[in-house]
């Protein structure tokens, strides 16, 4: 059993997949910074706007207009941290939407060059010939 999970861990495929996940996760942490850091600053300042402390108590012990102190008061419904996260989602999207659309451009580019064509086989040139010399017989 030992040998036949050490073949599966090795194969090529597994391999190539765990390379992509540990990329994914460096490149998610790349985004989220760009986000956070950078991106979501602008749109608080430009709408004078944070949206992450947005909520609604949902008793009256909640008196705090700071969302970390009321949630220690009691139950909130905090909409704010979810505007903020789709917020960060569509930018995310966007963000890879563009290095997909620039990755599926290098690609084409590299496509659109055409090979040149292989020259016929050896035995495929004799046999045209040896087709050509039988037309001519025969005409």
């Amino acid at each position: 059993m030992l040998e036949e999970f050490k073949k599966f861990a090795l194969k090529g495929n597994v391999v190539d997949l765990a390379i992509g996940v540990i990329i994914g996760a460096a490149f998610g942490k790349i985004v989220d910074s760009l986000v956070g850091d950078v991106i979501m600053p602008f749109i608080g300042a430009l709408g004078g706007v944070d949206f992450s402390n947005y909520f609604i108590g949902l008793n009256k012990a909640v008196t705090s207009p700071i969302l970390v102190e009321a949630k220690k008061q009691g139950a909130v419904f905090a909409y704010g941290s979810f505007v903020t996260v789709a917020i960060n989602f569509l930018i995310i999207a966007f963000v890879l939407f563009l290095v997909v659309r620039g990755i599926n451009r290098l690609q084409r580019t590299k496509a659109a060059e055409p090979a040149p064509p292989a020259p016929p086989a050896e035995d495929i040139v004799l046999l045209a010939e040896i087709r050509d010399l039988l037309k001519k017989q025969s005409a």
